[in-house]
């Protein structure tokens, strides 16, 4: 199926590694030009090289360091890509962080402010940076990485919960505020998926209780995300298939939706 994403130019924050990189990957392999970003110049310096080598369609890969959190960070994403692609068409917004695993009690003011920062302020400053470019142009999508957990919140982690919600919300505002200027804006949401985070902390919780790293998964699968119908985590690869379609010329009377990627978690229709 030709997806008609040839050539277009594509921004996706926080994809050094990831969902975001497997993002990133998928709209390489539709031959697009691809902007990732990154805090850290060494993996994303790297992530560049390894998508560049596995690059087929034509497209050209450019890399642009910068923190999401800050205001400057998220509006450098955008410029660098118009600078050096000359349009924006495509922008994914996908930095975003847990923080800490805390209860409601145990965390601070400047860790809720941390949370919405990271996870709400970076889409709104990257969003508001490209939709100039788009109305221009009369074309764009953005697509926002929220999660699972924005409509199904644990009891743990209500910082990132609420953060997940209100990008949402946010989703669906701008989806009716542009579309008149052909640009679709929709969500997709992941849940417990293989990340180097998820990753991260199976290892610890291996440890802890001395055990395997499978044990791990199927323990945290058990206690944490006991309504996965395919009894299993995801993997990155397998929310980046969405994206694509959502950007693609097979999608263009789908807006302000969210399209779950959870192996069935979420328990409501």
């Amino acid at each position: 199926m030709d997806l008609g994403l040839k050539g277009k130019v594509v921004a996706v924050t926080g994809s050094s590694k990831g969902i975001g990189r497997s993002i990133a990957a998928a709209f390489v392999r539709e031959g697009c030009n691809v902007v990732i970003n990154g805090r850290h110049a060494k993996d994303l310096d790297a992530t560049a090289k390894e998508l560049s080598a596995s690059s087929s369609g034509g497209g050209a890969i450019h890399a642009v360091v910068s923190d999401m959190a800050e205001a400057e960070g998220a509006k450098r994403v955008v410029d660098e890509t118009v600078a050096r692609f000359g349009a924006i068409h495509v922008l994914v917004n996908n930095a975003g962080g847990v923080g800490r695993f805390g209860a409601f009690e145990e965390l601070t003011d400047e860790e809720w402010l941390g949370a919405f920062t990271l996870n709400v302020l970076s889409a709104v400053r990257a969003t508001r940076a490209a939709l100039p470019h788009m109305q221009k142009q009369k074309w764009g999508r953005v697509i926002n990485i929220s999660s699972e957990s924005g409509v199904q919140p644990d009891p743990v982690m209500p910082h990132y919960n609420a953060s997940k919600s209100a990008l949402n919300s946010l989703t669906k505002s701008l989806s009716k505020a542009y579309g008149k200027d052909n640009i679709l804006v929709n969500t997709v949401s992941p849940a417990f998926i293989r990340t180097p985070l998820l990753d991260g902390m199976l290892d610890e919780q291996a440890r802890a209780r001395h055990i395997t790293v499978d044990e791990a998964e199927k323990a945290l699968l058990r206690e944490f995300r006991p309504n996965i119908v395919l009894g299993r985590a995801g993997k990155s690869d397998e929310t980046a298939g969405i994206v694509v379609f959502l950007a693609s010329d097979q999608a263009t009377f789908i807006t302000g939706s969210n399209f779950r990627v959870d192996g069935g978690s979420v328990a409501s229709i």
